[in-house]
């Protein structure tokens, strides 16, 4: 009796987190696409922010390797990390992670989801499939990684998934319902395997992870600046942007700041 209680204690908070996930993500959905309101503050938020033809040559040629492959190479990462460790089901679990994120924001993004014509463009771009890319193999790095190592994947990844969610809205190619909705996602399926595997809370607090996650994605902010995005309207404007590229970090960092708290038992 006490061992089953022990699996629904460490099952408890994955399954909250997917729910979680969930709920983001049905939220997103229609804010983001069903609502007039949501779509032009989206809108809103993506004019907010642009970046110069050297800026955007730097972001794209950032984004020119996320790609299906290089979350290939990564997952063989993963693979052989969580081998070296003798834990067969974590590997496998790191593959869950990134093939079932990926498949399903391509299905939502492809063949699911449509965008109603209110007064906007009908051109669905919702879940971003770069962001995707990136925070599944974050969490799936996370899933695998030695208890020693997971602060410093933890604000790598922080780092790496807010300048590419950021950086897509920077490019003009995603609003930030997009990238939150990737997060969502990713945070679903990254609790469902943890569910699966058998988790047990790190000895860092959330306030811990989340100061660390939020380090990395200031970081990444931060390099945006130096490279060149700007304000669209200038100093008037700078609210705007701070809201759009802020909100992309900190649900960025809240996402991993809760799975980074999740450790294989």
């Amino acid at each position: 009796m006490s061992e089953a209680l022990d699996v629904r204690r460490r099952s408890a908070e994955p399954i909250g987190l997917f729910v979680v996930g969930l709920l983001a993500l049905l939220a997103t959905i229609r804010l983001a696409l069903g609502s007039h309101r949501g779509q032009s503050l989206d809108q809103r938020a993506l004019d907010s922010v642009y970046a110069g033809a050297d800026a955007k040559r730097t972001l794209l040629d950032y984004l020119g390797y996320v790609s299906i492959g290089a979350a290939a190479i990564a997952l063989t990462a993963c693979l052989i990390l969580a081998l070296m460790q003798g834990r067969a089901r974590l590997a496998v679990g790191a593959g869950v992670i990134i093939a079932g994120a990926n498949v399903t924001t391509q299905l939502l993004k492809r063949n699911v989801l449509e965008r109603p014509d209110l007064g906007f463009t009908t051109l669905n771009s919702l879940p971003s499939g770069h962001t995707t890319v990136v925070m599944s193999v974050v969490l799936a790095t996370l899933l695998v990684a030695p208890m020693l190592l997971r602060p410093l994947f933890a604000v790598t990844g922080a780092f790496a998934a807010t300048l590419t969610g950021a950086s897509t809205v920077a490019a003009g190619w995603h609003r930030p319902g997009d990238i939150i909705a990737a997060l969502a996602v990713c945070l679903m399926w990254g609790s469902a395997v943890a569910a699966f595997v058998g988790v047990q809370k790190t000895s860092a607090g959330m306030a811990h992870t989340t100061v660390v996650s939020l380090a990395g994605a200031m970081a990444a902010g931060v390099l945006l600046i130096v490279v060149g995005v700007r304000p669209t309207g200038g100093w008037d404007g700078v609210v705007d942007a701070a809201l759009a590229l802020g909100l992309v970090g900190a649900v960025t960092a809240l996402v991993l700041a809760s799975f980074a708290r999740l450790a294989p038992s």
